[in-house]
């Protein structure tokens, strides 16, 4: 073997050449398909910036690195691109403190069942020898029993690099682990002796199809035979939108069939708001007169201490993994399991009960729904008051006439769902259930860099902006010309913990409190100079009156000069 170095070194054959193991993983992640690297450099990232070095004079693929300043927008972009896209990407951050910043955006991943490959240097584990070995006080005061800890929980796999020659079969191998079924996030150890190690390497195409679910046949046929012969059949979708031409399918399926489709807490839209079989966001009035219901990928398809269903219902939970095995404690009925991605439950389903006979009509069900589907949007549009103080709803519809047909939303307690009738699977994005703040405005910078061109629209909570690390993103969007548009929703009050407190004390001392105490976010930053501060085009609105103009001007400064826009809107509690 050759002096040990960070870059390729000669020539070991026709199509094999010596390599570091931190340049190898570069090498790997290109070849699987990824095509950003989101990287917050520390002392353990020195191979693979001399792999990124090399890359530059020597012409061979890697993913464009992507400098982010904090690691919760790593996370979040990566997050965000994924929802856009369907493609994985990889983040890497500096060892345990780098990791730790990383747990929420994982705990989200997880949740949102995104798949990511995540990696984080380890403190050299050689205090003097090997290239890599310790030479700062940071390598001692950063070593840890077993890092990995952090996140092993949340991941669905996770490995340490020993040896130079592993990287690339544990590229692969995380990438498939990370997009079978259920996808999700795995997690990369990357030791720096090891990373700096030199070994052999040929270019190859990788050789790891990732696993697809599929119902058993037999469990279909029967799911088919409930769903057709049911007097009052529901379906309740969490998250069937965005992939695999769900949104469509589900949407053609509820209105061939007369089934009423509930979104209960959705972090992605199901189904065409404007449908007629569209039954709203609360599964309670057809979970209590259901007969069969089919719950297609939902963690919480309903609450047990609000909701009911009759006892002689069937409940079936369909989806990736309709057990939810990464919830510990869930009791919800599990009468008929489907296991596979709800595009093709759905799909599969319609064609077994399209080949049914007799077939049913189903006239006068449709008609019923349809009828109270009417009902439901005219109290809702009723529901929608100017202001001032502007209500979310009425933003909310603002926001949705100037995206048009190929804009996108992405909300963290901002924008609401009930309110975005005619956006499709892929134009609203929904913070995930397992509620990590901070995650809505980097996740648009995700969607926007999957598009520079989309017109990207981050409706946030002011404090979810402000647990966002907004400096950071703000310098995201400038250093990589992503013209995001972000729209504060300024109510100035931490509504969540609010509404919680009400919901549990509603006639307490709280409720009757004239500031209920560890809410308020008085006094409020300026948002707008946070903004500024990278050369943003800001605005703040107050009137209803002002801010459908406003919002055409941040979407011509957005068009035409390529720049990012906030605009700070203040909202009622």
């Amino acid at each position: 073997m050759t002096t040990p170095t960070a870059h390729a070194l000669r020539s070991a054959g026709s199509d094999e050449i010596e390599a570091s193991a931190g340049e190898i993983f570069l090498r790997r992640l290109a070849a699987n398909g990824i095509d950003y690297l989101f990287a917050n450099g520390g002392t353990d990232f020195a191979p693979i910036i001399e792999g990124y070095a090399h890359a530059q004079t020597a012409d061979f693929k890697v993913p464009t690195p992507v400098i982010v300043p904090h690691e919760t927008a790593a996370l979040g972009m990566a997050h965000g691109y994924y929802l856009a896209t369907g493609r994985p990407q990889a983040v890497m951050v500096h060892t345990n403190v780098g990791l730790a910043n990383c747990v929420m955006g994982v705990l989200n991943a997880a949740s949102d069942q995104v798949p990511m490959i995540l990696a984080s240097g380890i403190t050299p584990h050689t205090e003097h020898g090997p290239l890599g070995h310790r030479n700062s006080p940071i390598n001692w005061g950063q070593n840890m029993r077993d890092q990995t800890a952090m996140v092993r929980e949340p991941v669905k796999w996770d490995a340490t690099l020993s040896r130079p020659e592993q990287i690339a079969p544990l590229v692969d191998r995380a990438v498939a682990i990370a997009t079978s079924s259920p996808r999700g996030p795995v997690y990369l150890g990357l030791p720096r002796e090891a990373l700096c190690e030199v070994t052999t390497y040929r270019d190859s195409k990788p050789r790891n199809a990732p696993a697809r679910a599929a119902p058993h046949p037999e469990d279909l046929a029967q799911a088919a035979r409930l769903l057709d012969a049911a007097e009052r059949p529901l379906i309740i979708a969490f998250r069937t939108g965005a992939r695999g031409g769900g949104f469509d399918a589900l949407t053609a399926f509820a209105e061939r069939h007369a089934i009423p489709v509930v979104e209960f807490w959705p972090s992605q839209l199901s189904i065409d708001g404007a449908s007629p079989m569209h039954g709203g966001f609360d599964p309670g009035e057809d979970l209590a007169a259901a007969d069969v219901v089919l719950v297609l990928d939902a963690i919480v398809p309903w609450l047990p201490h609000r909701h009911g269903f009759a006892e002689q219902a069937t409940v079936i939970q369909a989806g990736a993994d309709p057990h939810q095995l990464e919830v510990p404690l869930r009791g919800f009925a599990t009468d008929l399991a489907l296991t596979g991605e709800s595009a093709h439950i759905i799909a599969a389903l319609d064609n077994a009960m399209q080949a049914m006979t007799p077939a049913r009509d189903h006239t006068a069900r449709f008609a019923r729904l349809a009828e109270r589907h009417a009902a439901r949007r005219a109290q809702l549009d009723s529901a929608v008051r100017a202001g001032p103080p502007m209500s979310a709803a009425f933003v909310t519809r603002t926001i949705v006439e100037l995206i048009g047909a190929e804009g996108c939303i992405v909300s963290e307690l901002g924008a609401k769902p009930e309110f975005v009738t005619g956006l499709r699977g892929n134009q609203f994005f929904q913070n995930p259930i397992s509620g990590g703040l901070g995650w809505g405005l980097p996740a648009a910078l995700g969607v926007q860099l999957a598009d520079r061109d989309r017109l990207v629209i981050a409706t946030v909570g002011d404090g979810s902006y402000m647990f966002a690390n907004p400096v950071a993103c703000h310098q995201i969007a400038e250093a990589h010309g992503l013209p995001l548009l972000t729209i504060v929703y300024n109510n100035g009050i931490w509504g969540a913990v609010r509404g919680s407190t009400l919901g549990i004390y509603p006639k307490g001392h709280a409720a009757r409190a004239n500031v209920m105490p560890i809410t308020s976010l008085e006094p409020l930053p300026d948002f707008c100079k946070i903004a500024q501060a990278s050369r943003a085009w800001t605005a703040r609105v107050a009137e209803p009156t002002a801010l459908a103009d406003t919002l055409r001007e941040a979407a011509r400064v957005i068009r035409e000069e390529k720049r990012q826009v906030l605009v700070e809107v203040k909202v009622g509690r």
